[in-house]
């Protein structure tokens, strides 16, 4: 078996090389996309790594998690994301900890956001753009009907939209999702409140995210495929 920290390495190049390539695609920079590295599927000492490896932007789907992780990898540089549901009563713990909420899917939250912080608050709010029942997000009509309210916020800023593609459909599926989402960014940028805009697009996981930059993904949110040859398959 290879070295983890080998294997790791030679998967975050992997991925930044799949990245740059489907951005030189349709003529973006590499740049413009982040890599937020999912850190769920392993150990706090499975993550450092990753860091080595610069991989700096970490995702964490329960906030529980990510509290845990923090204190762990404290002597770290690493930035934090929400990437996943945050329960109201778990808002104030996280939001020192976190660089950015990905995962804003209700008015309840946001305003409990708004409430509980003490420094701004960088956030994205959640899109069900694939309409399946089981998964969180405001619909494209409910944002659309709501995106004026965010002019009362007063420590939330929020800078775009993150949704997951269908769970079944396939590729062609997923970019129907990720077009969708685009455009309805593109459709709602003209009438964000003073101060907020809707610049970033977080959207495309391990199996998708080349497609999701194709279609303007700002922000990819990679985890299995870091940890390919590390953790057991299956």
């Amino acid at each position: 078996m290879s070295d983890p920290a080998v294997q790791i390495a030679d998967n975050v190049a992997r991925v930044r090389s799949h990245i740059a390539d489907a951005a030189a695609r349709v003529g973006r920079s590499p740049d413009a996309v982040t890599l937020v590295a999912v850190t769920k599927y392993v150990s706090a000492e499975m993550v450092r790594p990753l860091v080595a490896a610069d991989c700096f932007e970490l995702g964490e789907s329960r906030p529980q998690k990510l509290w845990d992780k923090a204190a762990a990898l404290a002597d770290l540089p690493v930035r934090w994301h929400m990437i996943g549901h945050l329960q109201r009563n778990k808002v104030r713990k996280t939001l020192p900890l976190v660089t950015l909420i990905h995962s804003i899917d209700s008015p309840q939250l946001l305003t409990e956001i708004d409430e509980q912080a003490e420094q701004p608050v960088r956030a994205l709010l959640e899109v069900n753009i694939s309409g399946e029942a089981a998964k969180h997000g405001f619909t494209p009509e409910s944002l659309e009907r709501f995106l004026p309210e965010l002019a009362k916020c007063r420590h939330v800023t929020v800078h775009g939209l993150m949704a997951m593609a269908a769970l079944e459909g396939g590729p062609d599926e997923a970019r129907r999702d990720f077009a969708a989402l685009r455009q309805l960014r593109d459709r709602l940028q003209t009438q964000c409140p003073p101060g907020m805009t809707l610049n970033e697009l977080s959207m495309g996981m391990s199996n998708d995210f080349e497609a999701a930059i194709e279609e303007g993904a700002t922000l990819v949110r990679v985890g299995s495929a870091l940890f390919e040859g590390v953790l057991p398959s299956g």
